[in-house]
């Protein structure tokens, strides 16, 4: 599981570094909201859209190697991004280090599943909270490097992630064993829900509108209110570390209380902490958006067991659907939510982003009840 997470930290790191060079692109540039957004549109659709694609992969064949294949491939495609001379290539990069993000999620989560044994929502916590702290890390390095060596320096935000897919590529013989051998299935129980599940990625998404859409202005909002780039890039990992204590704390909670009761009080708490962010700011300010970050990031790995328990034949399609598709149209959204900063104000279109949680928690509160999974061992197929 440390390999797992380890693995996640490095891709997520690379993600984590794109918001807090958007400012930076915005002055190298001359990018419009729309256009900052369109950056972070490029890696949605490279590291989340097509996560179920490389699910299918991994369900039908197994692909092992998409572990430490896609770590590195996210860490030079963000690399080489900070430094890229023009806006058309910096989306060609983004793109690439986000197919590395896809490569290596559904994968990545289909062995934590298979270490988890039968505490699912706990283990799959442990196994977020790698992504979680990188994610937070990226913008907290990235910021003072691109401030004292500028864009160019942003190659060095490929080295610690290169650095650790190569140890996974050193433990894959270990990883490997988890594995169920060929010819034999995974022992899971329970009937395929397809329709919960549905209703599960439309939680996702709508939740995932106001995460997109704080991820991406949170940084352009400080600045557009007087504060430096560097006050911007330190609330919003602010965010993403508290996001990542939060998770330790609420997969133990599901594994005990249920997968239900936890997103839903977490998910009806979003939206008032986001308008408190934006309408009051300050201390008061920061402390709900840290709050929004336990809200929405340590549900991560709760929705990605959910929907592992809707889908139990296909856990590796049901990760990159519930941390692929469903994320990626909430990044979607976020170009919609550029474009009203545009013609409206960027105030309107944190509001917008604030009112988003409310439709999630009216899915959510019609989401049918998970059952515990047995551990995954390999059972022989009569």
């Amino acid at each position: 599981m440390a390999a797992l997470s380890a693995g996640h930290f490095a891709t997520d790191f690379a993600n984590g570094a794109l918001p807090a060079l958007l400012p930076f692109f915005v002055d190298r540039f001359g990018l419009s909201y729309t256009l900052a957004a369109a950056v972070m549109l490029a890696s949605t659709a490279a590291s989340s859209l097509v996560q179920p694609l490389f699910g299918a992969w991994s369900d039908r064949r197994g692909a092992i190697w998409l572990l430490p294949g896609g770590v590195a491939l996210a860490g030079i495609g963000i690399g080489v991004a900070a430094a890229a001379p023009a806006y058309w290539l910096v989306l060609l990069l983004v793109v690439v280090s986000g197919l590395g993000v896809a490569a290596f999620h559904p994968e990545g989560s289909k062995f934590a599943a298979y270490a988890s044994g039968s505490k699912r929502a706990s283990g799959m916590s442990l196994f977020s909270v790698g992504g979680n702290v990188g994610y937070a890390l990226g913008p907290t390095v990235t910021t003072p490097i691109v401030l004292a060596l500028g864009l160019t320096g942003g190659l060095l935000l490929a080295l610690p992630v290169l650095a650790i897919a190569g140890a996974l590529l050193l433990v894959l013989p270990f990883l490997s064993g988890f594995a169920p051998q060929p010819g034999e299935r995974a022992a899971t129980s329970g009937q395929d829900r397809p329709g919960a599940l549905i209703l599960l990625l439309g939680v996702i998404a709508f939740r995932s509108v106001a995460w997109f859409g704080l991820i991406t202005f949170v940084p352009l909002w400080e600045v557009s209110l007087g504060n430096s780039k560097a006050h911007g890039s330190h609330l919003l990992s602010l965010m993403l570390l508290t996001g990542g204590l939060g998770t330790l704390a609420a997969g133990p909670l599901a594994d005990r209380f249920g997968r239900r009761p936890v997103l839903l009080a977490t998910t009806g708490a979003t939206a008032p902490l986001t308008f408190v962010y934006v309408a009051v700011g300050g201390i008061p300010g920061a402390i709900a958006l840290a709050l929004v970050g336990v809200c929405v990031i340590s549900t991560f790995g709760v929705t990605m067991v959910m929907s592992q328990e809707y889908l139990p034949s296909r856990i590796g399609m049901a990760s990159g659907l519930s941390i692929g598709l469903s994320i990626g149209l909430g990044g979607i959204a976020a170009v919609g939510l550029g474009a009203l900063a545009d013609s409206v104000d960027l105030q309107a279109a944190m509001y917008a982003a604030a009112a988003a949680p409310l439709v999630a928690v009216a899915l959510a509160a019609l989401l049918p009840a998970t059952r515990p999974q047995r551990r995954l061992e390999p059972e022989p197929v009569l």
